[in-house]
């Protein structure tokens, strides 16, 4: 079956379903990076200015729309300034299983399936819950004279979630080194 729309996912309501232990077929977690760019602690120490991806609504973000926001933020990035010119984090993790009741609509699917019978549903993909508003979904660390470019980025990151979000620069605090 194709992938189903993320409107499907974005509201949730009820508790997160998490515990990996118990859940027969879970999907794994297919971003294979959450920091990119300069990661060590020395080069981050010249980077004095952090923009930020903040999620304004409560919901869900799949997993692969939170791949899609990092290839397009990391791309970017790397294209523009560089690999060792910034540094790049997902702050969420895809914790929560996504469960659906796959169901046959086709010529004869009424003698193939139980409808609501057990309709428990089958694992089929992963989801980050943001569950206030002011969550920080991921953030760039730059130089202040690249702040443009780490807002374009976020800008295009934000374009592949669900929901609704914005951009926040801040000044880094350089007194807890």
């Amino acid at each position: 079956m194709p992938l189903r729309p993320g409107r499907c996912y974005r509201y949730f309501s009820g508790p997160p379903y998490t515990r990996i232990e118990y859940i027969h077929g879970a999907p794994y977690v297919q971003i294979p990076k959450f920091d990119m760019g300069a990661t060590s602690a020395a080069a981050r120490a010249r980077f004095d200015t952090v923009v930020k991806l903040v999620a304004e609504e409560i919901g869900q973000i799949r997993m692969n729309a939170l791949e899609a926001a990092r290839q397009m933020a990391f791309k970017y990035l790397n294209k523009v300034l560089g690999q060792e010119n910034f540094y790049l984090r997902i702050n969420v993790y895809p914790f929560h299983v996504l469960r659906e009741n796959k169901m046959l609509a086709m010529a004869g699917a009424d003698r193939l399936q139980e409808g609501m019978r057990l309709a428990f549903g089958t694992p089929v993909g992963r989801a980050v819950r943001v569950e206030r508003p002011g969550t920080i979904i991921m953030f760039v660390e730059v130089e202040e004279k690249n702040v443009e470019h780490a807002k374009e980025a976020l800008r295009r990151a934000k374009s592949k979630l669900s929901i609704p979000c914005r951009i926040v620069v801040e000044k880094k605090n350089m007194n807890n080194k």
